[in-house]
């Protein structure tokens, strides 16, 4: 697998109406030039019913984020067929297969990970995280999330936090995204 660098994204599912994910805004350029602190890694997509985050390149994330909102179509906005969909397609491509880039997607019923090796993952607890501070992020949003009476985008920007204390690829330029919320707020 490949490690992806300058970037975190955590996503958080408290029931079906609480749906929030975050990212940070670090884009790396190698291994030692942040080359900017704000961009947006997180989206509303599908008529603002689905979020979705991606880490890695940044070019190749908007192509599988463009192929993804085209399987959302093809799928009436069914989230868990169209990520099969993208994964099997991201796999199977000569041209997709060396896209490196990792999405989070979820939706008022579902939290999952698409990756390139064809995986669609829905995690046992309703949060997830990934990307080079992913690990941090999601430790953090795993104790808030059993721990606390937080709201999803509380825990999500507290994860974020926590892990741009620790992660190098990591800054404290998030910007969060709600279902059934005002669009980013980049707070």
């Amino acid at each position: 697998m490949v490690d992806f660098h300058a970037t975190t994204i955590v996503a958080v599912r408290r029931g079906a109406d609480d749906v929030c994910i975050g990212g940070d805004g670090q884009v790396t350029m190698g291994e030692t030039s942040v080359m900017k602190h704000t961009a947006k890694k997180v989206r509303k997509i599908y008529k603002g019913t689905v979020l979705s985050g991606f880490a890695g390149s940044v070019s190749d994330a908007f192509t599988l984020t463009e192929k993804f909102e085209k399987k959302l179509e093809e799928h009436g906005g069914n989230l868990k067929r169209a990520a099969v969909a993208l994964a099997q397609d991201w796999r199977s491509d000569r041209v997709m297969r060396n896209l490196e880039a990792l999405l989070v997607a979820a939706n008022h019923e579902s939290l999952l990970v698409i990756s390139g090796n064809g995986e669609v993952i829905e995690p046992d607890l309703d949060c997830v995280a990934i990307g080079s501070g992913g690990n941090y992020a999601y430790a953090a949003a795993h104790a808030l999330f059993d721990h606390t009476d937080m709201n999803a985008e509380s825990i999500v920007r507290e994860s974020l936090k926590i892990a741009s204390q620790i992660c190098v690829y990591t800054n404290d330029q998030i910007s969060v995204v709600r279902l059934g919320g005002e669009g980013e707020d980049g707070k």
